[in-house]
């Protein structure tokens, strides 16, 4: 099993992708371990002051004022998790709760939010246990941190609450760490607020959702490539030096991605065959310009993530000078806003794929093909309502893109009066995500048909196999009508497992 170290600096992406998704075990650095216990011992001599000092002898919030003599200090760490265990909602996903708990893993290892090292131990522990926290979708304001998610792992840290066993079945806690042979943490000064203050759950889900992206930004302008064959477009419009005049890095990645495609097609440039037309519409036309412009949003977001992958989010802090000190680096604002930034680029490539595919089915607008692609119009209805329904996932992604990041909504008694929504603008990204997949796979759906009722013309070879490994799959070819969904989802199926990009790279070489 592939192993992930987590050092004083940072993880990567592909760390998280690989804890979450796939399993892997994770092991702290020695380098790591002495940060944790050098940062510990500043705590515990601050602890033993009479001075105050926020969240090791004082009340947190707008409760910040009290101080807390030595013998409430333990209640006062357990008080914060259970009070702030307060989500409420369906369960997360598995993979965003591993993610959580490993990016706050991440920062625990920083030395920088005085933890013991003990407690570090035993949240890696718990992770390659397969122990997964009950998470609800409601709780995080973005601000402070994704509190209430974070608060229900470490409720699970210190044995309390409800988690997910290896097997799948949600359990007590403290009944799972027990059959793993994992002793519950006693949380002491400033631990309870440390595992709490962090947006971990958000940048866990950018994460996530960038990798899903940039495997459908792929797909998508494969499925645009197969939608200009079958419509019979020009390709000369996706030539490099075009693209060189307005040097957007993702408009020429696209355009260059949908050239190798279609590279040896016959279908391609016989635009002003029997119906002429000057241009082809913009759906067709524009697909670079507006996937590209979706690709570099994406490598923004990206640089994003990186600084947040190597930051350390706490409140307060432990500065390598011995002091600690409250800043306000917990607000989600920089992920907050890349959430939104992607489900706005999301939408819209959503909106010119399913375009491309209402014309391959509008007889007055497709240049030859049937109606609906139905094998005996008026009979069949062909494709009719598989437009029907990605219309309906593009209407719900535009309602997904109006931006979670605008809004706020104070909390705590006025001391946490602006917040960013992060947490809320991630959740809706993923379902902008999923709805997106099924877009191009109904564009996927309906183009590989087309293609194939191009008698007499041969498609490109990388065409070619993007049909033959769909129609593999179950992705099934032209003829009279049938029951629709099955092959909707195995087409769905298709695109969101990756085997689209699979089976045309061999063909183009990687694409971009």
């Amino acid at each position: 099993m592939h192993t992930v170290v987590v050092g004083t600096t940072g993880v990567t992406a592909s760390d998280v992708l690989a804890v979450a998704r796939g399993g892997a075990r994770v092991e702290l650095s020695d380098e790591a371990l002495a940060a944790l216990a050098a940062a510990r011992e500043i705590v515990e001599a601050l602890a033993a002051k009479p001075d105050p000092v926020y969240g090791v002898s004082t009340g947190f919030g707008a409760l910040a004022t009290r101080h807390i003599s030595p013998e409430l200090r333990a209640q006062l760490q357990r008080n914060i998790v259970r009070s702030h265990a307060a989500g409420m909602g369906p369960r997360v996903e598995r993979e965003v709760v591993r993610a959580l708990m490993f990016l706050r893993l991440k920062t625990v290892c920083s030395g920088r939010t005085g933890v013991r090292p003990s407690v570090a131990r035993t949240m890696a522990d718990i992770l390659n246990a397969g122990i997964t926290p009950v998470v609800h979708e409601f709780g995080s304001l973005g601000c402070s941190g994704d509190l209430a998610p974070l608060s229900h792992c470490a409720l699970t840290l210190m044995g309390e609450g409800d988690a997910e066993g290896p097997d799948g079945v949600v359990r007590p806690a403290g009944e799972l760490l027990a059959e793993h042979g994992i002793t519950p943490v006693e949380l002491r000064e400033k631990e309870g607020l440390a595992l709490l203050n962090g947006t971990d759950g958000m940048l866990g889900m950018l994460v996530m959702a960038l990798a899903d992206l940039e495997m459908l930004y792929k797909s998508a302008d494969i499925t645009a490539a197969l939608s200009l064959e079958a419509l019979l477009g020009t390709d000369r419009v996706l030539a490099p030096e075009l693209h060189a005049i307005r040097p957007h890095p993702g408009q020429a990645a696209s355009a260059a991605n949908m050239l190798a495609v279609l590279k040896g097609s016959e279908l391609t440039g016989h635009h002003q065959d029997d119906a002429p037309r000057v241009q082809d519409a913009y759906s067709v036309r524009c697909a670079p310009q507006v996937a590209g412009a979706g690709r570099d949003t994406m490598a923004h977001a990206r640089l994003v993530a990186d600084r947040e992958l190597a930051s350390a989010v706490d409140n307060p802090v432990v500065l390598p000078d011995g002091r600690v000190e409250s800043n306000g680096n917990f607000h989600g604002a920089p992920v907050a806003y890349v959430l939104d930034f992607l489900a706005i680029a999301a939408a819209d490539l959503g909106s010119i794929t399913e375009r491309r595919t209402d014309r391959l089915l509008d007889k007055n607008r497709s240049h030859g093909l049937p109606p609906f692609l139905a094998d005996d119009p008026g009979v069949d209805s062909g494709l009719m309502i598989a437009q029907y329904t990605q219309a309906a996932l593009v209407s719900e992604m535009k309602r997904l893109a109006v931006p979670a990041s605008a809004d706020s909504i104070p909390s705590s008694a006025m001391q946490e009066d602006h917040v960013s929504m992060g947490w809320s603008a991630a959740r809706k990204l993923r379902t902008a995500v999923d709805n997106l997949t099924r877009i191009v796979a109904i564009e996927l759906y309906a183009a590989t048909r087309a293609v194939e009722l191009r008698a007499g013309l041969t498609p490109a070879p990388a065409s070619r196999a993007a049909i033959g490994a769909a129609r593999a799959a179950g992705v099934a070819g032209p003829g009279p009508d049938r029951f629709l969904a099955p092959d909707l989802a195995a087409a769905d199926a298709f695109v969101r497992g990756g085997r689209l990009v699979a089976a045309v790279e061999p063909v183009t070489g990687p694409l971009a």
